[in-house]
C-alpha cells in the first residue's frame, strides 16, 4: 500500500511537471523538474524517516528565534548603514540563523511529543534518560550499583515493563512468583534513593507484541540508553542505534586483572570435564579450572594462572598447580 502510494505521488509530480512545461513551452524541462521534484520527496521522506520530531521542531524554532534576534539588531541599524544595509542584514540574518539552527537540532534531539507538553506546562525537556529492563530489575544487582553512586538521575518505568513483573509475580510456578516479587522489592529499594528519580510513564506501542520491542522503540522515541543484563536485547537495541548500559559488561569490567604466571590460592570444589581437571571459583563467581587437580578437590591448594579465556558468558582462568608449574618451568631451563 505504501509503496502504490509512493508511485502515485511521484506520478502527480511527473503529471504536473509535464503540463506546466506544456503550458509555458518548456515540455522537457517541466518533465525534467516534475521527476526531480519526485525524486526529491523520496529523498526527504528518508531523511525525516532518521530524524526524530523533536530534533525538527528544534531546528525549526532555533531557526526562527535566530532570524527573530537578527532582524532585532537590524532594525536600530536601518537608520545608520545605508549603503551596505542589504549586505548586512544577510550577513546577520545568515550567521544567526544557522546559530539559532545548529542550536536547536542539537537541543530538540531528545524532544518527544510528551516533553512539548511537558515544556507548555513549564517542567522542562529531561536528558540522560535511562529505561529499565525486566531482567535488570529481577537481577537486583542495578540497586546496589545505584546506592554506589555509580548512576543518578531518571529511571523511566515503562507500563508495560511493570505488568510484566506484575504477571510474573503472580505466576503459579513459586520460582517465577519470587523472581516477581524480587523485582518489585528492588523497585522500591530505588525508588527510595535521593539520587535517583524513578517515572513510570503510559506510552505504548499496541502494533508491536514483543516486550523487549517495546522497550527499544521506547528508547528511540524517549532518547533514552536501557539498562539490561540481556544479551540478545543488548545486540537489538545496538543495531538500531540505542545506547546499552549491560550490568554483566560493567560486572566484567570490574573483575580484578590475573595474568598468566600470577600465583592464587583456590579451593577446588568439583571434577572438571576434561579428564583429571578440578574446578574452582573465586569470590566474584569466575571459574577456574585446574590441570591435574582431581585428587585436590575438597582441598585448598595453590595454582599458577597459565591462561585467561574472555567469553559474552564471562570469564574463564586456566591453571596449573604451583608444583606442576614451577616443574615445567624448571624442565623448560633445564
Amino acid at each position: 500500500m505504501l509503496f502504490i502510494l509512493r508511485i502515485a505521488i511521484f506520478s502527480i509530480f511527473v503529471l504536473s511537471g509535464y503540463l506546466l512545461g506544456l503550458k509555458y513551452g518548456f515540455l522537457i524541462w517541466g518533465t525534467i523538474f516534475g521527476v526531480a521534484l519526485g525524486v526529491l520527496a523520496f529523498l526527504t521522506e528518508v531523511v525525516f524517516k532518521k530524524i526524530s520530531l523533536g530534533t525538527v521542531i528544534g531546528g525549526i524554532f532555533g531557526l526562527s528565534i535566530g532570524l527573530l534576534f537578527a532582524n532585532l539588531l537590524l532594525f536600530p541599524l536601518r537608520s545608520i548603514i545605508y549603503e551596505d544595509f542589504g549586505t548586512v542584514s544577510f550577513v546577520l540574518n545568515a550567521l544567526l540563523g544557522y546559530g539559532g539552527l545548529l542550536l536547536g537540532l542539537k537541543r530538540g534531539k531528545g524532544l518527544t511529543i510528551s516533553g512539548i507538553f511537558r515544556l507548555f506546562r513549564g517542567q522542562g525537556v529531561e536528558e540522560n534518560l535511562k529505561i529499565l529492563d525486566t531482567s535488570v530489575i529481577i537481577d537486583g544487582r542495578i540497586a546496589d550499583v545505584c546506592e554506589a553512586g555509580f548512576l543518578e538521575g531518571v529511571f523511566i518505568l515503562p507500563q508495560f515493563i511493570l505488568q510484566e513483573l506484575q504477571y510474573i509475580a503472580d505466576s503459579p510456578d513459586s520460582l517465577k512468583r519470587a523472581r516477581g516479587r524480587r523485582g518489585l522489592d528492588i523497585l522500591h529499594r530505588i525508588q527510595k534513593m535521593s539520587r535517583i528519580t524513578v517515572r513510570i510513564v503510559d506510552e505504548d506501542f499496541p502494533k508491536i507484541k514483543e516486550v523487549d520491542a517495546k522497550l527499544v522503540a521506547l528508547a528511540r522515541v524517549l532518547d533514552a540508553k536501557v539498562i539490561t543484563n540481556d544479551f540478545n536485547l543488548n545486540k537489538v537495541a545496538e543495531l538500531q542505534g540505542v545506547s546499552v548500559l549491560n550490568i554483566n559488561e560493567l560486572a566484567n569490567a570490574l573483575k580484578p586483572v590475573v595474568l598468566p604466571g600470577e600465583t592464587m590460592k583456590v579451593f577446588v570444589i568439583k571434577e572438571g570435564k576434561e579428564y583429571n581437571q578440578g574446578v574452582a571459583y573465586l569470590d566474584d563467581g569466575t571459574m577456574v579450572v585446574v590441570e591435574n587437580a582431581r585428587k585436590f578437590i575438597g582441598k585448598n591448594v595453590d595454582v599458577t594462572v597459565t591462561s585467561v579465556l574472555q567469553t559474552t558468558a564471562g570469564r574463564m582462568i586456566f591453571s596449573k598447580t604451583k608444583e606442576d608449574y614451577e616443574r615445567e618451568e624448571y624442565r623448560a631451563i633445564k
